[in-house]
């Protein structure tokens, strides 16, 4: 078997908004050579650390969206810096980027500079609105985004203000987006040879995770407020992930020609003696628009309260075995602990000798045959690769590098 990409070399200057990038091809096999400021990337500072350390050495979230990389310290603002990155630049086949559009220009280290250098170069830009337009200029977050991407106006509750994911989002999208069209520039370039500059946007990374269903609507004049814990079918707000014994499942009350699916569940109910007034429903013959809200809600917290009674486990085994669409809400360390996963080998432990420890980490996005993918080794150490790339590939003289070290270029 052979890696995808393990002839090509990738320069990765991004911030946190594009680790993701960077370690999607790395894990393909690229040769990612992650360069940081003297002293260390800033997102090695960002919690949570390993034991609670607080050491910018031990941050998970950098463990998290760096494996598969090497580490040197540069300072491409420095001349001798420029200079270091231009060097490395003639061998590269990608960079990726984060920097306010601008910014490398003004330091004749952009695209077009780059690809005077090496005309086969991708470069890669993940910025907040892109590279072009009003907001080009405008700074973001991962919230800023996912608020004027328009996903938070689809979350919460329609009473409550908009809620965000509790982890990051829109960087996520952004970096998977642009590892994708880094890959179709790829795949030009190997037929006509050029390289080119790959523009994504963080705000329509966001939007495009939304525009086959909701953008539609919205341009048909539908919208839809936000469902908290409920979904639109016609005239009423059902209600889609109830609480149980031992935390939530998702379920809806059905009716008509999926009738039998709530008649399964009542029947279960009726031998436990809770199933009160909804053993005399025709579920068969109901449809929604004979059902009222208010009626609709009271049934629901019959439903709830039995729920109640009975673990998510209990509820999912009764689903399979009566052809329900009953499904546990997973907590982590369900999912840590999910059969189907631990089947498909899909958990990776990964060695961290600095720790004395494996960590558990996420694994192959998909299963490929004959391009496996793998994560090459943890996250690397600041700079633990400069005498091995300055020296070693580069042909820098250790002295020069001391110098180098010495005078905050590295």
């Amino acid at each position: 078997m052979n890696s995808m990409l393990g002839p090509y070399r990738v320069l990765d200057i991004a911030d946190e908004k594009g680790y993701l990038c960077g370690k999607m091809l790395g894990d393909m096999g690229a040769d990612v050579i992650k360069i940081e400021p003297p002293g260390g990337d800033p997102g090695r500072r960002i919690p949570p650390f390993y034991l609670d350390s607080c050491d910018p050495q031990q941050s998970l979230y950098w463990f998290a969206f760096n494996t598969s990389k090497r580490s040197i310290t540069l300072d491409i603002s420095h001349p001798q810096g420029k200079e270091l990155f231009r060097k490395l630049v003639k061998t590269a086949d990608f960079v990726i980027e984060t920097a306010t559009p601008g910014y490398l220009e003004s330091l004749r280290l952009g695209y077009k500079d780059l690809s005077r250098l090496n005309p086969r170069v991708i470069m890669t830009s993940i910025t907040g609105f892109g590279q072009t337009g009003p907001y080009s200029q405008y700074k973001i977050s991962d919230i800023v985004a996912e608020a004027m991407g328009g996903l938070m106006f689809l979350q919460g509750y329609p009473d409550r203000a908009p809620l965000r994911f509790s982890v990051e989002q829109a960087y996520l999208q952004a970096g998977a987006q642009a590892a994708m069209g880094t890959m179709i520039a790829h795949n030009w370039r190997l037929r006509s040879g050029e390289g080119q500059h790959v523009d994504e946007s963080i705000q329509e990374a966001i939007s495009n995770t939304l525009w086959i269903a909701q953008m539609f609507w919205y341009g048909a004049k539908v919208i839809e407020p936000r469902p908290g814990d409920r979904a639109w079918r016609l005239t009423q707000r059902i209600k889609w992930i109830y609480r149980c014994k031992d935390g939530y499942i998702s379920w809806r009350v059905w009716l008509g020609s999926q009738g039998p699916k709530t008649r399964a569940i009542v029947s279960w109910m009726i031998k436990e003696n809770m199933a009160f007034e909804l053993k005399d429903v025709n579920w068969e013959q109901l449809g929604m628009d004979d059902v009222s809200q208010e009626q609709l809600e009271s049934w629901e917290e019959r439903f709830e309260a039995f729920f109640l009674t009975h673990t998510k486990e209990e509820l999912f085994q009764y689903a399979l075995k009566n052809d329900l669409t009953v499904f546990p809400m997973c907590s982590l360390k369900e999912v840590m602990e999910n059969e189907q996963l631990e089947s498909r080998n899909y958990w990776v432990k990964v060695e961290h000798p600095e720790l004395g420890d494996k960590l558990t980490y996420p694994g192959a996005p998909f299963i490929s045959t004959e391009t496996p993918w793998r994560i090459k080794g943890r996250a690397p150490l600041i700079g633990e690769h400069n005498e091995e790339i300055y020296c070693g590939e580069m042909g820098l003289p250790k002295e020069e590098l001391n110098a180098l070290k010495r005078d905050r270029v590295i």
